[in-house]
């Protein structure tokens, strides 16, 4: 595993001293700053880059994920690797500039990822169109991707319509250009678990029930993401059911009940 990455744009700004010390010394934007990770946005040579250092999350951590049944996010490695196979499977994503990592103890190791910001351009979760054939282009190409990501042997762990960025399009006839962002939580394996599946998918869907979803734009996405008619996606009904119950048990822990119109959209079984 490699322990240290620089870009050759970034070198000149990394020539001397320790690589995780000087990025723990910058300031920025913040975006996200816990006990244990620090997200922030910088330029460095005039250029957007995206920064996320992680410290020592703790033996107290890693026991109460391991309790849990969920892999620990024990640094940037996970990223790193993810956006690794995904960049070598052709998955739009991040570009990483600069790695590191240090120590030897899980629970006190230290690491960084600088990721080029990908600019401009709108989280799916914020974006809206009344453009029909716009929605139905992006849901194709969210399901184009999805397949992508899962055959490349990578689940996402925090897979919403927010970790999907469109880039800015020039006109309404201009491609669809979407990435992939935020794996800090991804795993990397030679196939993805079907339970891992599940949970991806469920978290996409339940992220896209305030979207305007209609039950034809699901079967949409079952039959872009499946790759085969939809009468031959849906004889893996189980699978489709085990996503869809996955997403009604996400929206229930927000909400007392089921809108109509979601549990319309939520009714797979009834589909033809």
């Amino acid at each position: 595993m490699i322990r240290d990455f620089v870009a050759p744009e970034l070198r000149a700004y990394f020539s001397g001293g320790d690589l995780f010390e000087q990025l723990d010394r910058m300031q920025g934007e913040v975006f996200r700053e816990v006990a244990a990770r620090r997200t922030f946005k910088l330029d460095i040579g005039g250029k957007p880059y995206f920064v996320k250092l992680h410290h020592g999350v703790g033996w107290g951590e890693i026991f109460k994920n391991l309790f849990q049944g969920r892999p620990p996010v024990l640094g940037a490695r996970d990223e790193w690797l993810a956006i690794e196979r995904l960049t070598a499977r052709g998955v739009p994503t991040m570009t990483a500039s600069l790695y590191c990592e240090r120590g030897q103890n899980p629970a006190a190791l230290r690491s960084a990822i600088v990721t080029e910001s990908l600019e401009p351009s709108t989280s799916l979760e914020d974006y809206e169109t009344p453009d029909p054939l716009v929605k139905r282009r992006i849901l194709q190409e969210v399901a184009r991707l999805s397949r992508q990501m899962h055959l490349a042997g990578v689940n996402h762990r925090d897979f919403y319509l927010c970790h999907f960025l469109m880039r800015r399009r020039e006109s309404e006839d201009a491609p669809v250009k979407l990435h992939l962002i935020d794996l800090h939580r991804a795993q990397v394996r030679d196939r993805v678990p079907r339970r891992w599946l599940v949970k991806d998918l469920g978290g996409l869907l339940f992220s896209a029930l305030g979207k305007g979803l209609t039950r034809r734009d699901l079967l949409r996405f079952i039959r872009t993401y499946s790759d085969r008619p939809l009468r031959e996606a849906l004889r893996d009904r189980a699978l489709w059911q085990c996503v869809v119950a996955r997403a009604r048990n996400l929206h229930l822990q927000d909400h007392e009940s089921i809108p109509a119109d979601v549990a319309r959209l939520l009714r797979l079984e009834r589909a033809s």
